[in-house]
């Protein structure tokens, strides 16, 4: 029933709960939860949900002591994502003054406090700071000990603990959102990403959602080897256990990142052509092979490609500051369109990459001129692509420790070549095939096919050794 409808009023749920604050506070917040994602909000849900918020995150920060409060980890990731999921449907809902009544611009002009963004990170921060989760994450790197010694009287409870660590995960989203992947990047300076089992992993939409930002912010920065590197580490992750969690709740929205992940993976290998993982490359050339194919062509058909892969897999941008409510008719530029605009400017000078390649290649040595007339270009404008060609295919990469913006610059791709006056001479570094993956991917699958026919075989020799049931008699 109430998969089309509201859950009841908070207020007609208070009387059988003995008006319990707390108990309401968190039932409106599923409550709004719910009604963002099965329903369309009206703008006053939409004050009301950030009120409850606001009266949440103030019973939390604000007691004299630690709250006496447990919850579930996939409660507490719950609730600061869903958080910025507001934050982020609110900013797009008031940009969008076209579709605004006279009455809900003035609404919005009068409470230009409601989902501000200083506001949204400020609770984070506090969540932040409140729990010492950041100096926990320093001494954790010298011992458990140190990491509990650390923690002070907020930060050793959980509710506490994990507030504060998923915020800082919520802070790189939010970041993302508003365009600022560098700082994205910096605010995980203490997150071990190489531990697998550290804190993010306790969640399975922590998880991917940590990757898939981590991934789009280097993808952004034109780093596209190390987003390679981070899109298929979750990937492998995601086809791996996706038979545990397909009853789970989280199942859905996992599923659509990952579904987002392949798209932001298919730019990035086209740009820049690397080896990865052999069950995601299977996956991903039977989802965009022929774009893959389109983007390595170069030209205008290579950027439209892209653009619609930014557009479906690229997370919902928003702009900070709100709109010129007195003039609701000027017009504003769409952040998705400029974020957009900043990825195909650095793209553009990548796609010389993968369209070199795939003419070099099938060479040792070839005549400057017998290239350039192949590709229907000018000598000169050749050696200058050549020469972009070298400095693009060096890229800053990611070496590992807890600097996710530092690393050294070492060749993305397998192919190299050098050119002495008119001739290039060509150099290709072949890697040998793992089998390691591939055996134990279909021994897993031929061990899953042996346990169902054993299942089968087992339930039809208990089925023949049941007696018939007595067949009724007339009377």
């Amino acid at each position: 029933y109430y998969a089309k409808a509201s859950w009841p009023e908070p207020q007609f749920v208070a009387a059988l709960v003995g008006d319990d604050g707390l108990f309401l506070t968190l039932y409106r917040e599923l409550y709004y939860r719910h009604m963002y994602s099965q329903l369309h909000p009206t703008l006053e849900a939409r004050f009301r949900s950030f009120e409850n918020y606001c009266d949440l995150f103030n019973y939390i920060l604000n007691s004299d002591g630690p709250l006496e409060l447990e919850l579930p980890n996939q409660w507490l990731w719950d609730i600061v994502d869903e958080f910025i999921y507001q934050f982020q449907s609110f900013c797009t809902h008031r940009s969008r003054l076209n579709k605004r009544s006279a009455e809900e611009i003035e609404l919005l002009k009068a409470n230009p406090q409601v989902w501000n963004t200083y506001s949204v990170l400020n609770v984070l921060y506090s969540l932040i700071q409140k729990s010492s989760i950041t100096q926990q994450l320093v001494a954790a790197q010298d011992g458990a000990d140190a990491a509990a010694l650390a923690a002070g009287e907020f930060g050793a409870r959980p509710l506490y603990k994990m507030l504060g660590y998923f915020s800082i995960v919520g802070l790189v989203r939010v970041h993302c959102m508003l365009g600022d992947y560098t700082l994205a990047l910096q605010t995980l300076e203490n997150v071990d990403l190489n531990n697998s089992r550290g804190l993010f992993t306790r969640v399975t939409a922590c998880h991917v959602t940590v990757y898939y930002y981590v991934g789009f912010a280097y993808m952004m920065l034109g780093r596209y080897a190390d987003a390679t590197q981070a899109f298929v580490h979750i990937l492998t992750f995601v086809a791996r256990t996706k038979h545990y969690h397909q009853r789970a709740g989280q199942f859905d929205s996992v599923n659509k990142k990952a579904e987002q992940m392949y798209a932001l993976l298919a730019s990035c290998v086209s740009l820049c052509p690397t080896r990865v993982d052999e069950m995601v490359h299977s996956a991903l050339r039977e989802k965009y092979a022929d774009q893959q194919h389109k983007v390595q062509r170069g030209g205008d058909e290579a950027v439209e490609i892209l653009s619609e892969l930014f557009r479906f897999a690229s997370p919902k941008f928003i702009t900070p500051n709100p709109p010129n409510y007195d003039a609701p008719e000027e017009t504003v530029v769409e952040p998705q369109d400029f974020q957009l605009k900043v990825f195909l400017r650095e793209a553009k000078l990548q796609l010389v990459v993968p369209m070199l390649r795939s003419f070099l290649k099938l060479y040792t040595t070839m005549d400057l001129a017998q290239l350039a007339a192949v590709l229907d270009v000018g000598a000169d404008e050749l050696r200058t692509q050549l020469m972009v060609y070298k400095l693009r295919y060096r890229q800053v990469k990611w070496a590992g420790g807890a600097d996710l913006l530092g690393g050294e610059v070492v060749p993305t791709t397998d192919l190299d070549f050098a050119l002495q006056q008119d001739m290039i001479f060509i150099a290709e570094s072949r890697v040998g095939r793992r089998y390691a993956d591939w055996f134990i991917r279909n021994t897993n699958k031929m061990q899953d096919l042996i346990n169902s026919l054993e299942t089968r075989q087992k339930n039809f020799i208990a089925g023949v050794g049941k007696p018939e049931p007595a067949a009724e008699t007339k009377a």
